[in-house]
This record gives structure tokens, sequence and C-alpha cells, in this order.
């Protein structure tokens, strides 16, 4: 077989795995391997544009079978090229941005997967004490981290610790004072989340949400939704201002991403201004964003980015929001469809019946 025939042969096969790949995730199913390939749809859209140059140099066009198979990756490009758009400066923005903001109504905030296996402490230790957030949400953490974080505890108001040995232990800080603060297991009693009123300088409270559901591929993605619905739908029924963070476990662009902003009308910033990818951190290649932070729209964003690497697989995210209640009508908050709810509902039912 000569090179150029190879060559076509090994188009032709990335070309249909990356058509197929597309399609899987299409598939109305919460099994794991269908569900990781919402991932890395950029890294499957730079494939498919790379296959497409190359076509007419390696394949002949003139072939029907090669036209119709031209079409589909174009087709397939085109769905890829939908799904993460949002996520890249080009599209409109979804929070509305502030220059400034009282210091009184400023909130900054860090939140990292600091790694369970991680044994280097001192380049996030090293960053909290240079950024100096007023809060600051870590998971991942175990009782190694939590004798690591004792500088932590010293110089913060208050914190929250919950140390786990299996990857799912989590910690906050705050330099303001927290009203009646919960470590709740919503559907496993090892997955922790955080709940916790936070009262600002301004005297206003607000509502903080520390997460970090099951992950796929470890696990099917029932309890990872349902999880992230529950907190939606209670933010959606109690109407405060509020903020959800930590590592998801679940890109931006997934259907349970786009469900959980439509029921609990939070926003998310990196929609109009571009992925911010945390995870991998130790792969330049293979990078998607699982690291989050939504709010609603009595706060506004005034600036966000991603931190140095501090060791642990995902990087940090800083960011500063205000809080601005008087301005929440500037900001997209639309009510969920009857049909929006509905799926809800049948997901969080779903994840209680696999968690049982």
């Amino acid at each position: 077989m000569g090179w150029r025939r190879a060559l076509s042969v090994a188009l032709i096969v990335v070309s249909g795995a990356a058509i197929l790949l597309t399609v899987i995730p299409a598939v109305p199913s919460n099994e794991w391997w269908i569900r990781v390939w919402d991932f890395p749809r950029s890294q499957l859209l730079a494939v498919i544009v790379a296959c497409l140059l190359l076509s007419p140099v390696v394949l002949s066009l003139r072939k029907g079978p090669v036209l119709i198979g031209l079409a589909a990756l174009v087709g397939a490009g085109a769905w890829q090229s939908y799904r993460v758009w949002p996520y890249t400066p080009l599209a409109a923005t979804e929070a509305v941005a502030m220059a400034s903001c009282p210091v009184e109504s400023r909130l900054l905030l860090l939140t990292a997967n600091v790694q369970v296996s991680n044994r280097t402490s001192e380049p996030l230790l090293t960053m909290v004490d240079q950024t100096q957030p007023d809060l600051v949400l870590l998971v991942e953490t175990n009782q190694w981290w939590d004798e690591e974080l004792e500088p932590f505890k010293q110089a913060y108001r208050e914190h929250i610790s919950q140390a786990r040995e299996d990857g799912y232990g989590m910690h906050l800080f705050s330099r303001y004072e927290l009203i009646e603060p919960q470590v709740r297991f919503l559907l496993e009693d090892y997955v922790p989340s955080i709940k916790t009123g936070v009262r600002l300088p301004s005297g206003r409270e607000i509502t903080f949400h520390g997460v970090h559901p099951v992950p796929p591929p470890l696990e099917d993605t029932e309890e990872r939704d349902a999880e992230l619905l529950l907190i939606a739908r209670e933010i959606r029924e109690e109407q405060t201002s509020a903020i959800v963070a930590g590592d998801l476990n679940d890109v931006g662009w997934s259907r349970t991403t786009r469900l959980f902003q439509e029921i609990s009308g939070t926003l998310d910033p990196r929609i109009g201004r571009g992925p911010f990818p945390t995870f991998n951190a130790d792969w330049p290649i293979l990078r998607w964003p699982l690291d989050y932070v939504f709010f609603d729209p009595s706060f506004r964003l005034v600036d966000m980015g991603l931190m140095d690497h501090v060791g642990s697989d995902h990087f940090p995210l800083l960011i500063e929001l205000c809080h601005a209640p008087e301005l929440v009508s500037v900001q997209r908050n639309a009510r969920p469809s009857p049909a929006e709810v509905e799926r809800a509902s049948e997901a969080i039912q779903q994840g209680r019946e696999e968690a049982r």
C-alpha cells in the first residue's frame, strides 16, 4: 500500500470516528461512555477541521461516497461549532460586566480542585496570600490537606471542613460571616455539598452553594445531574441572591448544565468570554472547563481568570463579583418552560433511584 493510499484510509477512519463521536452524545442516555463525549467538543471540532482541509489533497472528490462522507463531516463540524460557539469571545456575553464595585458589595472568590493525591500545598498557600480572596472553596481535600490548610483557619473568620480520603473532601474559608452553614449529602452519603448564607459588608445576605458531584467516567451521570438540578430547583424556589461554585464534573455546553441554568436562573460568565478550561492542567491539548461559578442576576461580573498551576490536575478559578440587586433587570433570568421543569423532575427522580 502506497503512502497516499495509507493516508486516505487513515483520513477516512479518523473522519468516521469524528462523525460517530459527534452523534453519540445526542443519544438520550446517562451511560458514562455516551455522556463523556460531551467533554471534548473543541478537540473533535479541531480534528474535523483538519480532516476537511486534508480531504481535497488526499481524497478524490469526484466519487459519490466521498462527497457524502464530506457532507456528513461538514454537518458534524457545524454541530460541534454550534455547541461550543457560546463559549468563545465571538458570542454575546450572558453576564453583564461592571468596571468597579463598592467595596462593601464586592466578593472575590477562589475555587480550586486541589487533587487529593497532590502533596504540594505551597503554591496554593502563596496564591491565596497574594490574591486575598474573600471566599475560598477547595475540593478533593483530605486529612493531609486539612493540616496543610491550617494557615487559612487562622487567616479567615470562618471555615467549614469536610476532609475525606475518597476524593470528595471539601473546605470553605470565608472572611465574612457564615449564616446557618450546612454540609449536606443530597444523594449519596459520601458526596458532600455546602450550603450557607454569607453576610456581605453591605449587610446583605447571599446564599452560597459549594458542589463537587460524582464524575463520569467513574459513574453514569444520573446522580451528578440530579444533584445539580436539586440545587437549581432550590435556588429557583428560594428566590435569594445565590452563587454556585465548584468542580461540577460537567462542561457548560452539556444538556445538564444548560438545564441547570434554565431551572436556577443563574448566569455563566464564560459565555461570550471564552471557555477558561480548568482541566486537565497537565494535558495542554485535552482541556475543558469543569470548575464553574454560576450566579443569579443580582450579581455583576467584575473580573475572572484562571490562576497558575498549583500541582493539581485543575487550574484554580478566581472571580470577582459585585452584588448589585438593584440592577437585576439588566441581565437574563428567563423562567424555565414547563417541559424543562418536567425534564429536571425526571432527572432528579432517576438520580434518587440510582442512589438507592
